[in-house]
This record gives structure tokens, sequence and C-alpha cells, in this order.
């Protein structure tokens, strides 16, 4: 592996885990996601150029997370009754600074806890989409690339999600 992959591995990996934190709500299986979407990507596409690795990554982590969410479906369907509802977020250090003030800090915290459970509702293409559009500031044909779909239907998902979301966030009592 090349440094400058591993740097670029190093730049993504906190986002990534948050990504596959949102969309699998169980922190091992997050890092099980992004260690495997890594470990393809110097694999595999280490010698691509760099400017196609965050493409590259981002499909990689899309279609784990999805191959994820196709799997616990089939576990979901047959052994039901191993199910296991745990949720996870209390790491909020990438939403804030060590110079924040405690009370903002600690609206800052309701309000990414709100958010986050928000993004946990959305249907699994509606929140990969709407993190790789919004979070990680991809175009709308970089994220087609990415989600292997067509432009027209990242727009869609994109609108849908920020719809539900907004409804959603309006409707708290806070």
């Amino acid at each position: 592996m090349t440094s400058s992959l591993a740097q670029f591995l190093a730049s993504v990996d906190k986002k990534a885990y948050k990504m596959a934190n949102i969309a699998t709500l169980n922190s091992q299986d997050a890092l099980d996601i992004v260690q495997d979407t890594m470990e393809k990507m110097v694999r595999y596409y280490s010698n691509k150029q760099p400017k196609e690795w965050p493409a590259l990554f981002y499909r990689i982590l899309h279609n784990n997370i999805m191959d994820f969410h196709r799997k616990k479906k089939f576990r979901n369907l047959f052994f039901f009754w191993q199910q296991n509802d745990e949720k996870s977020y209390d790491d909020h250090s990438a939403f804030s600074t060590a110079e924040d003030d405690p009370d903002l800090l600690v609206i800052k915290s309701e309000n990414i806890d709100h958010m986050l459970i928000a993004i946990e509702s959305l249907p699994a293409k509606q929140q990969q989409c709407f993190l790789l559009r919004c979070w990680q500031g991809f175009s709308v044909a970089k994220t087609a690339q990415i989600m292997t779909c067509s432009q027209g239907t990242i727009k869609t998902h994109y609108s849908r999600a920020v719809v539900k979301l907004k409804t959603q966030l309006e409707n708290l009592d806070v």
C-alpha cells in the first residue's frame, strides 16, 4: 500500500464509520463494514489514480452497506427470534469541538441525536443518497456513479429524504 493511499484512507475513516454506524445502528457492524471497504480498496484499487479514490471508496462503502442490509433482512426473516434492536449514537466528536460552550454542546448533542434518529428512519437508498450528497458533498453525478443509478434517481432520493427529514425535525417539540 502506498503512503498516499494510507493517507487517503486515514482521511476518510471517521466519516465512513459515521455513515456505516448510521446505516447499521451497530458500532461493531460499522467497523466491520469500514474495514472491509478499506481492504477492498487496497486490494483492488490501489493502482488507480488518487483522484478516482473518493468515488471508488464510497461506492465500495455503499455496496457493503447495501450487502449488510440484504444479509440482515435474510437473517431477520429466518432467525427472527435472535433480533437485537440496540442503537448506539454516543460519539458526537465529529460534530463538535473542544472550544464550544458547554451549554451549546448540550443543545448540539440533542439536535444531533434528533437528526441521527431522523436520518436513521429514512429508507436505505434515501439515507445513503442524503449522506453522500449532504455530508460527503458529492455532486449528483458522482453520487449517481457511486450508487450505480441515474442522476434523476439521485435527485428523487435526495429530494424525498430532505422533505422527510424536514418534516420530522419540524414536528419535534424542542
